[in-house]
């Protein structure tokens, strides 16, 4: 397939790791910034291929994982008011404080789980006496759609519909990291799919403020291998910019209406992010206008309690701190089929990739 067989190709990948060989002569912490990424690396078995001297940190790539449980209980307390919630697949095993989404589904409530936040949108058309509210979840690249739903809810006069919103934007994440005391990233690989909306100028001044070379890259194995060839060849030779590894997608710009029908609809906010805490202006939140259509406005479940695993280091795998493996619980009381946290469950968890894959 077109842009697909190629960049898996034997022998490309051969090549890409052959020169990094090549050129790498210090140990370097490289941090991929998307689950897809990760996914991809340990499926492909990328982590052992590399040189000893590159060594890759998963950072907090998946938005499943990083929803605080605050929202999960939010989800789940409007199930047991009646209301229809509708889901992506990923969301529906990740535990709350007390219980899932599936298992508030067991326990008699209404889930229905979407392929787009626009089914949710009819469902409200086609039962008016129901509340029907979407789960909008995601990074940059999932906001269009989620955006969207709300402007097709309005025309079509619909009341009944609203979305619950977590959506995470990745430049906050990346420079939270940075920030952090115990920092140890050299460079980072960015998110090909959030650049295919956003652009790539957001990363600018991070490069600069930091010193840091990012590098987009798409999710392929030659793509992977290739942006970390360019990662390295920056931090050899002392270098610090941003790299379009992924140009058959992304564009400097990027997707122009996209990002105005987002920015229609939302704007710029604290977000809570799970196992981490709050990062300021690093999530998209509901302008007032638009309150009719914000769950967490239009129900009575802002001040539920929050609360974390006792268990889970989620927090310390999402920043790179730790592997997965270095869990004492990682494939024993945590596994898929008993998750303690989000990254066993979500199809871009770092723990879900090891254990399925590694």
């Amino acid at each position: 397939m077109k842009f697909l067989s190629e960049y898996r190709n034997p022998e490309l990948v051969k090549f890409y790791l052959n020169e990094i060989e090549k050129i790498v002569t210090k140990p370097w912490n490289i941090m991929e910034i998307c689950g897809g990424q990760t996914h991809s690396l340990v499926k492909n078995g990328l982590l052992e291929l590399l040189p000893d001297k590159v060594r890759m940190i998963h950072g907090p790539g998946c938005p499943v994982c990083v929803t605080p449980i605050s929202l999960i209980d939010k989800a789940v307390a409007l199930m047991e008011k009646g209301a229809v919630l509708c889901s992506f697949g990923d969301m529906v095993r990740v535990p709350g404080s007390k219980k899932s989404l599936l298992q508030a589904k067991a326990n008699g409530g209404d889930l229905r789980i979407l392929y787009s936040p626009l089914e949710a949108v009819q469902i409200a058309e086609k039962n008016p006496e129901k509340e029907v509210v979407f789960f909008a979840v995601g990074f940059e690249t999932t906001a269009p759609s989620n955006a969207l739903s709300v402007i097709h809810a309005q025309k079509l006069g619909l009341k009944n519909f609203s979305l619950l919103v977590s959506h995470v934007l990745v430049p906050p994440a990346m420079e939270a990291i940075l920030d952090d005391e115990f920092c140890n990233i050299d460079a980072f690989l960015g998110a090909g799919h959030v650049c295919t909306i956003m652009g790539t100028s957001e990363y600018f001044p991070l490069a600069e403020k930091y010193k840091i070379p990012i590098v987009i890259s798409g999710f392929e194995p030659a793509d992977l291998l290739q942006a970390i060839y360019h990662a390295v060849l920056q931090l050899e030779k002392g270098e610090h910019k941003v790299e379009n590894c992924y140009e058959r997608l992304v564009k400097d710009e990027g997707n122009i209406p996209a990002q105005k029908v987002v920015n229609e609809i939302f704007e710029i906010g604290t977000q809570e992010w799970r196992g981490i805490g709050e990062i300021p202006n690093s999530g998209l939140v509901m302008k007032e206008k638009y309150k009719d259509f914000d769950a967490s406005k239009k129900f009575d479940i802002e001040n539920l309690e929050k609360k974390e695993e006792n268990f889970c280091i989620a927090g310390e795998i999402l920043k790179g701190i730790k592997k997965p493996v270095e869990c004492p619980h990682f494939g024993k009381l945590c596994n898929p089929g008993n998750p303690l946290g989000a990254p066993m469950v979500s199809s871009e968890g770092a723990c879900a990739a090891y254990y399925h894959y590694s």
